[in-house]
């Protein structure tokens, strides 16, 4: 199994947008991304089953995808200044 697959894209864009609309911080979101790939290893499911090194990719991932989000999120204009 390839360290970045289809599902590392998901990852990404699932955690930048939650990242862009969510005002939720760096631990609540390790809390979660770290949290998801401890169940994924109690899951019975096919999807479930990967490799470490996938496992770990993930979370590098996610944590991309959620700092890009914060990112354009602060650098976005507040809709109240706008009006």
């Amino acid at each position: 199994m390839a360290l970045l697959n289809l599902w590392s894209l998901g990852h990404f864009a699932q955690w930048g947008i939650i990242g862009y609309v969510l005002k939720i911080g760096w631990v609540p979101f390790l809390v979660l991304s770290i949290g998801w790939e401890v169940l994924e290893l109690y899951l019975p499911y096919e999807f479930a089953s990967e490799e470490w090194s996938n496992k770990i990719s993930d979370v590098f991932v996610n944590c991309s995808g959620f700092w890009l989000g914060r990112t354009l999120s602060e650098s976005a204009p507040d809709m109240d200044e706008v009006r």
